[in-house]
């Protein structure tokens, strides 16, 4: 099995995470990467790909389709997936986009949770649409709908899409099948339709992930990838998945006006090799490191640097820090001085609340992730 605890070194590689820090020795939590490689069953399946030597343009297979089916009934209890439902594209991002395009028009509202994603806002406004922020309320150190706001939220006639995030990122909330179901009644009683991102739904800590398909009959798209659980989010595959057949011809029609509709060969191989009992086995132990990784940055915080406030992290591998003073001026400080690098809250969530907040990124090697914790502690005490 593979060791989690290995350091693998990914500057130099045009790393997204690593090759945009300043200097070797910083080190990297910040975007939503993980720094392990891929399951072995996913290598070795990319390995043979690689042999053949010819990376034409790509048909995909019933094969691929099949797995994906098979993979969230067995796996999630989401039972009854069809074939002619699936619209494969690039990711999960372009995938949100081309749903949003579809089913609204220029100037029209998109509620979500806040704080958000950051590329929900930026989906949001690339189609012409207005940002509706509902925002969550903190109870203690975690996050509940404001059931209040949600609703009138869906009332407001110009709020078309209600954009979910399941689990949530980044305040780490896994909605359970009576939120969800909730949800889903009060979109469908005003008429908003429901894009479900759902693709953290392997990271999973204290319940269960549960399908917003599975838990409403509301009208909606749900975006799926194995990208985030395997650590493939450069081999762009993903699927959207809709029931009604009107609104997957608009999805269609808006991937193809994106000019989102080819995918890679490597991914459609990754998705089938990853969707299998060995990469299964594989994903609970992955699971299990970061969730102990997770005890011991919210025991190590307690302990050195009690001003801090970690939110209960239910699912993803991203942790959000309440945190003392600005955000923006603490995450530079800890970039200049400590050599660590952190998203601010603000990039989450833009009204006054986010400036108090961190994401810190869980998945990596103990040892960089206790190097990282100690040099922040270091840094605040001077």
């Amino acid at each position: 099995m593979q060791s989690f605890d290995k350091i693998v070194n990914r500057r130099g590689t045009n790393c997204y995470k690593y090759d945009e820090m300043p200097n070797d020795d910083t080190i990297a939590l910040w975007v939503a990467d993980m720094d392990f490689e891929t399951a072995p069953c996913v290598q070795d399946a990319l390995k043979k790909r690689m042999e053949h030597g010819c990376f034409g343009y790509t048909l995909v297979p019933e094969s691929y389709y099949q797995a994906t089916i098979d993979w969230f009934a067995h796996r999630h209890g989401w039972h009854g997936i069809k074939r002619e439902w699936f619209i494969y594209t690039s990711g999960v991002v372009p995938a949100v986009s081309a749903i949003i395009k579809a089913v609204t028009k220029p100037g029209a509202k998109v509620m979500t949770l806040t704080p958000a994603y950051n590329c929900f806002f930026s989906s949001i406004r690339n189609n012409g649409c207005t940002l509706e922020a509902c925002a969550l309320r903190r109870v203690g150190n975690r996050y509940e709908v404001d059931w209040d706001a949600f609703e009138a939220s869906c009332a407001d006639d110009n709020v078309k899409v209600f954009l979910l995030c399941n689990p949530h990122n980044p305040t780490g909330r896994v909605w359970t099948q009576e939120e969800l179901h909730r949800m889903g009644e009060t979109c469908k009683r005003h008429g908003v339709f429901v894009i479900a991102d759902e693709i953290h739904c392997e990271f999973v800590r204290t319940s269960a992930y549960v399908p917003f398909m599975t838990a409403s009959d509301a009208p909606c798209a749900v975006c799926l990838s194995p990208s985030k659980a395997f650590n493939i989010a450069g081999l762009q595959i993903a699927n959207i998945i809709i029931k009604d057949d009107s609104v997957r011809r608009r999805v269609d029609r808006a991937i193809n006006i994106n000019e989102v509709c080819d995918v890679n060969p490597f991914g459609v191989i990754a998705l089938e090799a990853a969707y299998t009992a060995e990469g299964e086995q594989w994903l609970r132990e992955l699971n299990k490191y970061i969730y102990a990784n997770y005890d011991f940055a919210r025991k190590y915080i307690a302990e050195h640097i009690p001003q801090w406030q970690v939110t209960e992290m239910e699912g993803t591998y991203l942790m959000w820090v309440r945190v003392d003073g600005d955000a923006d001026e603490l995450c530079r400080t800890l970039l200049n001085k400590a050599n660590v690098y952190v998203n601010s809250g603000t990039m989450y969530d833009h009204s006054e609340e986010g400036k108090h907040f961190i994401r810190i990124n869980l998945a990596t090697q103990r040892d960089r992730l206790a190097e990282g914790l100690r040099r922040i502690s270091e840094s605040l005490s001077q």
